[in-house]
């Protein structure tokens, strides 16, 4: 089965020099790549969304590290090894709450200091490299092996409908995405597939991103207003709500995209399949439950400026967290690249 074209989220420069990545805020009117080579410039993409995406910035990060290592070859072993340090501390705490960033950054920290004491500084950046690679090669491992998990999960409906809330796509990752991979993959084998996309306020990540890169592809997708998603799951035929998540504790709960939560409960309300998608990275066996999951808070201008014009009055009060967390009661699968897991979730046994 081949895989639907798809836009690629991030990629090495042609000269190897640098990461270009295809600047988000800039959809869906211009598709521009930039080009990234400091980790001061990647911390600045990742915070301000340019690139996003749980997987897509533990990626980004992994190869930036690699990168910036490979600037101080001049450096002895330990003042190499201070830096690599030095830089995985910034690009980690670029945001907190997707665990998958810090993962990806202290696997490549992780081994600059395990590799031998003998080996060169030129042979460690090599190493390095080679590890950032694999971090990007296993991604989209992990992206078809979601979707031909969930492909499991969801009914042989023609039409196949879905409710997807955000964007956990091929722009979420390196590959074809988390909770669209099947969609994808349903696509690819000449099943019809509707995907019905939250617009997800406050950015529109949902009608910006998502609506585009499935048109693009070629799959059938409406546009709603997050506040629409009541009416909708009542009177439209929807087979499974289908979501990512940034980070999932070890009793299951999920936090993801703010509105997730909101989703959940409505699915609920009307008997729809909630399902999460995520790499097993994103299971945070450290985090015991969503009380433990830190959240975020992004600034006022997101709300009241979001695309330059006024939209509330200008100095009222904002609240405005990026995640909510969903309780594991609500979500009836949690789908990984190691397979599709159910309820009661404890990911501490090694469920994941």
């Amino acid at each position: 089965m081949n895989d639907v074209p798809h836009p690629q989220a991030l990629r090495w420069a042609a000269d190897a020099q640098a990461i270009e990545i295809l600047d988000q805020t800039r959809l869906p009117e211009h598709e521009v790549y930039l080009r990234i080579d400091t980790p001061e410039q990647m911390v600045e993409a990742i915070r301000a969304l340019r690139v996003r995406g749980a997987p897509a910035i533990g990626v980004a990060a992994a190869l930036l590290l690699a990168l910036a290592a490979a600037g101080h070859l001049h450096l002895r072993r330990a003042p190499l090894l201070a830096r690599i340090d030095e830089t995985a501390g910034l690009l980690a705490t670029a945001r907190p709450t997707a665990v998958n960033l810090a993962w990806a950054v202290e696997r490549v920290r992780h081994l600059a200091h395990a590799l031998p004491a003998e080996m060169s500084p030129l042979e460690l950046v090599e190493r390095l490299r080679a590890e950032a690679d694999a971090i990007l090669a296993e991604d989209r491992a992990m992206c078809r092996a979601l979707g031909e998990h969930g492909l499991t999960l969801l009914p042989k409906d023609d039409p196949l409908t879905v409710l997807t809330h955000c964007n956990a796509g091929a722009l979420a990752t390196a590959g074809m995405g988390t909770a669209l991979a099947p969609v994808y993959l349903a696509h690819a084998a000449g099943r019809r597939v509707r995907v019905f996309a939250d617009e997800t306020r406050p950015l529109l990540q949902g009608s910006r991103i998502t609506a585009w890169e499935l048109q693009r592809a070629g799959i059938e997708v409406t546009v709603l207003p997050d506040n629409a998603g009541a009416s909708l799951l009542r009177s439209e035929r929807i087979d499974a709500v289908l979501v990512g998540a940034d980070r999932i504790a070890a009793n299951g709960d999920v936090a993801n995209k703010i509105g997730t939560y909101g989703l959940a409960v409505l699915a609920r309300r009307h008997g729809v399949p909630f399902y999460v998608f995520a790499p097993t990275s994103t299971v945070d066996p450290g985090t015991p439950d969503g009380e433990a999951i830190p959240i975020e808070q992004r600034g006022a201008a997101e709300v009241i400026r979001g695309f330059g014009r006024l939209t509330a009055p200008e100095h009222v009060a904002v609240y405005a967290p990026p995640f909510d967390v969903t309780p594991a009661a609500l979500v009836d699968a949690i789908v990984t690249d190691r397979g599709v897991h159910r309820p009661p979730y404890d990911f501490l046994r090694g469920a994941a």
